[in-house]
């Protein structure tokens, strides 16, 4: 964490333990820190000593720009709650990044659904895709993207270059945690998608190929 630059802004998809943690949030809070969340989640923040005025809830299809870059928070199809009472108590979201010369897609967490079309049709093509490819038991198939779902998320998208993530951190599902990633380099094959893919926390450059050699089998 001591090894990032300064951060301006957090980027927040939904609030279960896997996508907001505390002593992460804490961590990364510093005095003009923006935190960009879906709606609901600033009661959580606030609880945990985020200013409130640092802290920007947007519905679906609601925008902020920040300095130079705006961000959109778009349907995505899963769900929220941190606990039994809770569930569905906040919104849960991906997001449009938009800055002066590239615009990228996250898309947080989500399950297959007709509405990447409809995003790419209201916002435009995609530079780059960040979209989930791990954890597609069928515990989780309704709300989370098997790989070759991603890889046709991304194609509805119009996303540009594909990044996989969500994989290979936490286990949440059967597979091996190698899976997701060959099976999505795999169908991203058969559809002529570029795929970059770096070890989970490495910077990424959209031009730079290297990311795919096969670090996964060392």
């Amino acid at each position: 964490m001591h090894d990032l630059p300064k951060i301006d802004v957090v980027l927040i998809s939904h609030d279960h333990y896997d996508h907001l943690d505390r002593a992460t949030v804490r961590a990364l809070n510093s005095a003009d820190t923006a935190f960009v969340v879906p709606l609901g989640i600033g009661r959580i923040l606030k609880r945990w000593g985020i200013t409130e005025s640092r802290i920007h809830e947007l519905q679906w299809w609601e925008d902020i720009t920040i300095g130079s870059v705006t961000l959109t928070a778009t349907p995505a199809r899963h769900y929220s709650g941190r606990g039994l009472a809770d569930r569905y108590a906040s919104l849960w979201a991906g997001w449009s990044i938009a800055g002066p010369t590239h615009r990228l897609f996250f898309g947080g967490d989500t399950g297959y659904f007709s509405g990447f079309t409809e995003i790419a049709r209201r916002l435009g093509h995609f530079d780059a895709s960040l979209l989930p490819i791990g954890a597609y038991s069928r515990y989780w198939k309704d709300v989370h993207l098997s790989p070759e779902q991603a890889v046709r998320a991304h194609m509805d998208l119009q996303g540009g270059v594909l990044i996989p993530m969500h994989y290979a951190t936490f286990n949440l599902a059967l597979h091996d945690w190698d899976e997701p990633l060959i099976r999505c380099l795999n169908a991203a094959a058969q559809h002529e998608v570029r795929v970059l893919c770096p070890p989970p926390g490495r910077t990424v450059n959209l031009s730079d190929c290297t990311h795919n050699a096969v670090w996964w089998s060392n």
